[in-house]
């Protein structure tokens, strides 16, 4: 009897995080430890489970991982693909990029952080995205997600996504304002045999035309949702709140979930780009922006959930839960928290910006921090994930900022809160590495407590009318 690795697993490893366990076809990875690490890497098809080179913990390990599906038995000798082979990248771990593939766009939006509607950021050329797209698989990078400005006016769109799937990179989500979502598109993806989320913009009933700056927009937006409902492709919806659209909320959320819309995330218009020289006196301030969640979330449960719904950090559900979980509430408070980073998700996932510049988050694109950071095209993905500022904020521990900031240092909630939000933080003139003043006044003005006693008396309100 021989061990053998399971078709679709590799064995992978980083700087740091030498062991890792790859699953090719669900694009995870899972870290191990040494012992588990030299006991699967015997699993090459070709060491007989006689062998003496194979201990008893060895085998115990094995036999374990072929009950989780990650090595199977064969009776003769049956060798591992060369890229199921061991490989270690040079690198620190990355496990996803969201990736501006254009600073273009075909609408005209009010609060575009990149000013698309001119095109500041132009796009890189085709032989600068290849050579970014062979940087994401030399440096292990298994998952891509696609937006712009407007991802799908470039004219390489599909070339681009060749090569992401030729490497065996997952295309998660390509998001889009829906004007180019027709079925030439998914026809496209069909025949690639990709069913990406189609993650489209949607700002409001009655609202959305103003925003986008194009007239016809919202209907294009519908169209385009009800379109990949009847062809069987997901969707998710972003929606940007401001002043003017707070009042439709509920509608909104239900007309989405109508049209078949999995999930929406709601944050708020930033004050920066565009948005500042359009409609910047429209900006809801932190307090009305809270009450007005708090003002929908009653709604929601009365609805019966209908969608899977992120109300910035404040508030998230899936679709039909009773449960929520705070988005802001990073930790129960206890001391070991101080040592994860300040970002979990930008830890994880990088952005490239238009111009091929690497940040922790979209938030920061067309603002002047953005500068700090390192541009692909001059020092190669590599080095941004080796050596570079983005390495060094995106790693930074929950202690160290707090070493950093007195204010947040002294605070009762360090340990929950957990630093807050880098992008939130530059918000009203703030710094980098200052207070997320968002995530100060969740905790300090008891939103907690409140958010927690609305959803269980609108619960029981429900309960008593359904009972009824």
């Amino acid at each position: 009897m021989y061990y053998r690795l399971q078709e679709n697993i590799a064995l992978r490893g980083w700087d740091k995080l030498p062991y890792a366990i790859c699953d090719l076809k669900n694009h995870s990875t899972g870290f191990i430890g040494e012992q588990e690490f030299h006991a699967l890497s015997m699993c090459d098809g070709r060491l007989s489970e006689d062998s003496i080179l194979l201990l008893p913990i060895h085998k115990e390990i094995i036999n374990r991982a072929v009950e989780l599906g990650i090595v199977q038995k064969s009776d003769s000798p049956m060798p591992i693909a060369p890229h199921q082979k061991y490989k270690l990248y040079p690198t620190r771990y990355m496990r996803a990029a969201h990736w501006s593939v254009t600073g273009r766009c075909n609408y005209k939006c009010r609060h575009c952080y990149m000013s698309a509607p001119d095109a500041k950021y132009g796009e890189l050329s085709h032989g600068q995205c290849m050579a970014i797209i062979d940087g994401l698989h030399d440096c292990g990078v298994m998952e891509v997600s696609l937006t712009g400005g407007e991802a799908l006016v470039r004219k390489d769109f599909w070339e681009i996504v060749d090569r992401l799937l030729a490497y065996g990179m997952r295309i998660s989500t390509i998001y889009s304002n829906g004007r180019l979502v027709n079925d030439e598109t998914l026809d496209a993806l069909e025949r690639r045999r990709i069913y990406p989320e189609l993650n489209i913009s949607f700002d409001g009933v009655g609202w959305h035309d103003w925003l986008r700056g194009v007239d016809g927009a919202e209907e294009e937006a519908k169209a385009a949702f009800s379109l990949c409902r009847k062809r069987g492709f997901p969707t998710g919806a972003e929606l940007c709140l401001h002043r003017r659209n707070k009042g439709c909320l509920r509608e909104s959320i239900n007309l989405l979930a109508s049209l078949g819309v999995r999930s929406l995330k709601v944050t708020p218009v930033s004050a920066s780009g565009d948005w500042l020289g359009n409609a910047g006196g429209d900006t809801l301030p932190l307090e009305e922006l809270f009450e007005t969640y708090l003002e929908y979330i009653p709604h929601f449960i009365e609805d019966g959930a209908p969608i899977g719904l992120q109300l910035g950090g404040f508030f998230m559900a899936e679709k039909g839960s009773r449960e929520y979980v705070l988005p802001s509430v990073k930790s129960m408070g206890s001391e070991d928290a101080g040592r994860q980073t300040v970002c979990a998700h930008a830890r994880n996932t990088m952005y490239i910006s238009a111009e091929g510049r690497v940040l922790p988050c979209m938030s920061l694109s067309g603002l002047d921090v953005q500068k700090e950071f390192p541009l692909i095209t001059e020092i190669g993905l590599a080095a941004c994930l080796s050596d570079s500022a983005y390495l060094n904020l995106i790693t930074t521990t929950v202690n160290r900022y707090l070493e950093l900031n007195e204010e947040c240092g002294s605070c009762e909630y360090k340990y929950q809160c957990c630093a807050g939000c880098r992008a939130s933080a530059l918000d009203g003139g703030g710094q980098l590495m200052g207070p997320d003043r968002a995530v100060c006044l969740f905790f300090k003005g008891g939103y907690i407590d409140r958010i927690g006693n609305l959803v269980i008396e609108n619960a029981n309100k429900k309960q008593e009318n359904y009972c009824h």
